[in-house]
């Protein structure tokens, strides 16, 4: 492989099994069937393998792609001669054998991207190989940044904050809205400031505060799944990160998605001053325009306030201070407990969901005794009650 020649595309991504085809092929099929079955990759396989190369590769070429489709200058000539070299590594004969050439993924494993993303890959894949031209397979690739993006945005939704880099969370739950029963005005608040988020409106931080067990985690979650086919992304940040929050944000700038902060249960004990970092970044407007902020609490004012709070000299100023990083979410959405009435309708919902067979009177019966014990009638509640139910019908 002429691997060196290229200008553009570079440090590819599982680059050394290019270095190594053609002194190691065993070792590095070996190699590529691996990520064939981590990302459900079918059909011609080195087709698919140069695929992956081309989608993940983040360069001056594919990351303005991303953003304008087309784009104009010298990198367009540089970039052809990149594109003429891949396109002949696309007719390079593997010698491999029928199976590999029309390779079949594992069912049911596993795989780290999403089936809708694997199908457009190996769609992708298809398409280059047969690109009758170079300007023809440099249209396409190019098509494809413009739709989905490069890199790791491209491939996954949801992604946490390591510290120092932003990395893909593959495992994500699979979750609707639907499935969270009631808090239907919560809701639908939720969609109208994601949806005004997405078609480039104004739209607020948003912050879902109230009771434990209530849906708050599970509704931003429920947004994402919803969303994510239009370019929305998550990436959750802890609070001991919010010193670095500056770091996660340049890193997502002039990127063509859109971006939830997700902060889960967030809170702050009245010694604990990371909260400063979090109002420092709204009030500087967060200067993103691809950038929201969606937290959950089960305090309303996020912040413990103390009795010292209010007997200090500067009571007011330190207050204050505490309690206006709520007025910087535009949004409040409250989740409050269900009540009775609401809970057995959750408990006969489930109970309808999971093809329980049992009667309705002894079934709100339990339901009740289980939710006095557990101390808690919320949708988390009514959830783990059907559950145990469940233990016992098998």
């Amino acid at each position: 492989m002429k691997f060196n020649k290229l200008l553009i595309y570079r440090n590819f991504e599982d680059g050394n099994i290019l270095e190594n085809i053609e002194d190691k092929p065993y070792e590095c099929i070996n190699k590529i069937i691996e990520l064939a079955n981590n990302y459900g990759f079918e059909g011609n396989l080195w087709h698919t393998f140069l695929t992956f190369l081309l989608v993940t590769n983040q360069n001056g070429y594919s990351l303005a792609c991303e953003l304008t489709g087309d784009v104009d200058g010298s990198i367009n000539q540089l970039v052809y001669n990149d594109f003429k070299l891949i396109k002949k590594w696309f007719e390079y004969d593997l010698a491999m054998g029928k199976a590999l050439k029309e390779y079949k993924v594992v069912q049911n494993f596993p795989k780290l991207i999403n089936s809708n993303m694997c199908n457009t890959l190996n769609a992708l894949a298809v398409d280059l190989a047969k690109a009758p031209t170079v300007n023809e397979f440099k249209n396409i690739i190019t098509n494809y940044y413009k739709q989905y993006g490069v890199g790791q945005f491209g491939l996954y939704k949801a992604f946490r904050f390591n510290g120092k880099k932003i990395v893909p969370v593959t495992n994500t739950a699979d979750v609707k809205l639907d499935d969270l029963i009631g808090y239907e005005i919560q809701k639908a608040q939720l969609i109208r400031n994601t949806e005004a988020f997405l078609e480039g409106h104004a739209a607020n931080n948003c912050l879902l505060f109230g009771e434990a067990g209530t849906g708050k985690s599970t509704s931003i979650k429920a947004i994402l799944n919803q969303y994510c086919n239009r370019g929305l992304r998550i990436i959750e940040v802890y609070k001991h990160q919010f010193v670095n929050i500056h770091e996660v944000l340049n890193q997502i700038k002039n990127r063509q998605y859109k971006f939830i902060i997700y902060m889960d249960d967030l809170s702050f004990e009245d010694f604990e001053t990371e909260y400063k970092y979090l109002k420092s970044v709204i009030e500087g407007g967060l200067e993103y325009y691809n950038v929201l902020i969606y937290a959950t609490s089960n305090r309303r004012n996020l912040i413990r306030e103390e009795f010292n709070d209010r007997t200090d000299v500067h009571v007011t100023d330190t207050l204050q201070e505490k309690v206006s990083l709520v007025s910087r979410f535009g949004e409040l959405i409250y989740f409050g407990k269900p009540n009775l009435g609401e809970f057995n309708e959750m408990v006969r919902t489930l109970a309808i969901k999971n093809n329980l067979d049992i009667a309705d009177d002894e079934l709100i019966k339990l339901a009740n005794a289980w939710e006095i014990s557990h101390k808690g009638r919320t949708g988390r509640a009514a959830q783990q009650f059907i559950n145990n139910v469940m233990t016992f019908k098998r």
